[in-house]
């Protein structure tokens, strides 16, 4: 497995990625990451913005398997976001997952103070890594959120 920078060569297996699993949980709706307008091309989106990075994990013959982004959120306060966290179905529950948020976060802390993150409670499993990784749930979502259907936030602080 090796993680890298996304490439424009990535982007419509990511797409397809995130699009599926939001499917395979009926997140297929307004205000969840199916509707983003930048889902088509995140290596642009991401180069786009300041402080920004998404990354994808492949395999050993080059193959997509899942991929997460850093973005900013309230920068003048110091917070980025985890963004679209997604793997493969087929690759879940190997470890992936963390080794991408990993990365991300090492990424965050070179640039922000607090992570933020918003997801479903329904995410079980997902919701358990972002807890072992050190985030904190919050009771209420942060102002200035574009997905509003999520019910669960979740924040870090960085060090």
């Amino acid at each position: 497995m090796q993680i890298h920078e996304i490439e424009e060569k990535d982007n419509k297996t990511m797409e397809q990625i995130i699009k599926r699993s939001l499917e395979s949980f009926n997140l297929d709706i307004p205000g969840t990451a199916y509707f983003d307008p930048q889902l088509a091309n995140l290596t642009q989106f991401y180069k786009e913005q300041s402080n920004a990075k998404y990354w994808v994990v492949v395999n050993e013959h080059g193959e997509v398997l899942g991929g997460v982004g850093i973005g900013p959120f309230e920068e003048e306060k110091g917070i980025c976001e985890l963004q679209k966290l997604y793997i493969t179905p087929e690759e879940q529950g190997k470890g992936l997952s963390r080794k991408l948020m990993n990365e991300a976060l090492d990424f965050a802390k070179e640039h922000y103070t607090y992570c933020y993150l918003e997801t479903m409670e329904k995410l079980k499993t997902a919701n358990l890594l972002y807890t072992k990784l050190g985030f904190q749930q919050l009771d209420n979502p942060l102002d200035g959120s574009d997905h509003n259907t999520m019910d669960a936030w979740f924040m870090k602080k960085l060090s």
